[in-house]
């Protein structure tokens, strides 16, 4: 997991104008849990930081998939709770994933808003590569994926040369489309095949219909949380071998 690199600076307010959210809803997040609490500074005012960004992109995704918010707690509780904005941000994108292709055209200064800072020619390229965005036919204007671009921009300040990026988009590509269809046939042939030969009861139907609304964020939690320990023991081994 990566560590803080910068000091919560954000009221309530700027917060909420950041995640697009109301100051009630972040206030009604914390009392659920759902948000740790601020860090409280001079004259006892509360700043937030970009795990607390994180977190309401997170949510906000978590809704979207149809997820109630007794579920999204539940989801949220069994998360490590000292995980980075950069982690929250690959769980957010992994959960994007599950949904419908949702690109939006965007012009160079709605880009700039909705990352929150100026981008050059390089970034641009860079978040490209990333599959954030493609450039459309007009000047200066783009085809964007708002799922990504929050774990685009993070990656911008990573030291890692663009040709890095592609090749490791490709690794992950290509084992993610092996592991979905593994875990497709493993659904098919051992949940879904056997429910249909069967005469199901009404409390099946209803348990089954439960089973496909929640499956896929805990199949990305578990794919997350997999690679993460693998990821870590890799890493490991490579610079104790150094």
């Amino acid at each position: 997991m990566t560590t803080r690199t910068e000091e919560p600076a954000l009221t309530v307010d700027e917060l909420a104008a950041r995640a697009g959210v109301t100051v009630r809803t972040i206030r009604f997040y914390s009392t659920r849990g759902l948000l740790p609490p601020p860090v409280i500074g001079p004259r006892r005012v509360g700043h937030y930081g970009r795990e607390h960004l994180s977190r309401l992109a997170l949510i906000e995704e978590l809704q979207h998939q149809g997820m109630t918010l007794a579920a999204i707690e539940r989801y949220l509780e069994q998360l490590p709770p000292d995980l980075s904005a950069h982690d929250l941000a690959i769980h957010r994108a992994l959960v994007a994933s599950w949904s419908p292709d949702s690109a939006e055209d965007a012009s160079r200064a709605e880009l700039e808003r909705r990352a929150g800072r100026a981008l050059a020619e390089d970034d641009i390229d860079r978040l490209a590569a990333m599959g954030v965005l493609v450039r459309a036919d007009g000047p200066d204007t783009y085809r964007l994926d708002p799922g990504l671009l929050r774990l685009g921009v993070e990656l911008l300040d990573v030291p890692i040369a663009y040709e890095t990026i592609l090749a490791a988009r490709t690794v992950l590509l290509e084992h993610t489309r092996e592991a979905a269809h593994e875990l497709t046939r493993l659904f098919r042939d051992e949940v879904w095949t056997p429910y249909r030969k069967r005469e199901p009861d009404p409390e099946q139907v209803a348990a089954m219909k439960s089973l496909s609304a929640h499956m896929q964020p805990m199949v990305v939690q578990a794919l997350v949380t997999a690679f993460q320990r693998s990821l870590k023991e890799e890493l490991r081994a490579a610079f104790q071998a150094e």
